[in-house]
């Protein structure tokens, strides 16, 4: 099957052997992502609201780049580190999504990248 790796320059580069996105026959599957800065390559984790935002806005770039935004999301997937902090990431997270959320699982985890707390990863379609 023929894809296309998808990168943006506004996301932060993988820190691992993957890619930011694949895109086959017309399908976008965006990595995980986390809040790393791009430029800075620093961790925005002052705020859980923060930290949602700055992932949001990852997911954005690489949507972006493949031709795509919020509005073409099928599915998302989030990995939280503590379930305590899912109504601040839920609101953060919705405010993304204006009309016709896509399907969605949330997940507590023990442990995530560089320890953040949020790490959100979807599948979107043209």
């Amino acid at each position: 099957m023929a894809h296309t790796i998808i990168n943006s320059p506004k996301a932060p580069a993988p820190i691992g052997p993957y890619s930011q996105a694949t895109l086959a026959n017309g399908t976008l599957y965006v990595s995980g992502q986390i809040a790393l800065d791009a430029e800075s390559g620093d961790l925005v984790n002052d705020s859980i609201e923060n930290e949602t935002h700055k992932v949001m806005q990852n997911l954005q770039a690489i949507l972006t780049e493949a031709g795509m935004d919020f509005s073409n999301v099928l599915k998302c997937t989030i990995f939280v580190k503590d379930l305590n902090n899912f109504g601040k990431i839920n609101e953060t997270y919705g405010s993304y999504f204006t009309s016709n959320p896509p399907a969605r699982e949330t997940v507590e985890v023990s442990r995530l990248p560089k320890d953040v707390n949020v790490e959100i990863s979807c599948i979107a379609t043209k």
